[in-house]
């Protein structure tokens, strides 16, 4: 069954595509809370963020498998292509 998932993980176990948040983005924006913080901020005042950078990911190898071709301009929007 053809799926879409949030993480790229499952695509690389075989899933179709995922797009999600880019997994390395939180630990950047982590890093930097916790500068403001021991800089003296207090954690209360800092503004609530959220994912910045998305990423696409293709499995074209299952995607062969059921039959499904995908377009070129879908191809060339993915972060990541497996083949």
């Amino acid at each position: 069954m053809p799926a879409v998932y949030l993480a790229s993980f499952f695509v690389t176990e075989g899933g179709l595509i995922s797009y999600g948040p880019d997994s390395v983005d939180p630990s950047r924006q982590a890093a930097g809370y916790v500068d403001r913080i021991l800089k003296g901020e207090k954690p209360a005042d800092l503004p609530v963020q959220s994912a910045t950078k998305y990423e696409l990911v293709i499995n074209l190898k299952a995607a062969k498998a059921i039959g499904l071709t995908v377009p070129p301009s879908l191809l060339f929007r993915a972060d990541e292509i497996i083949e």
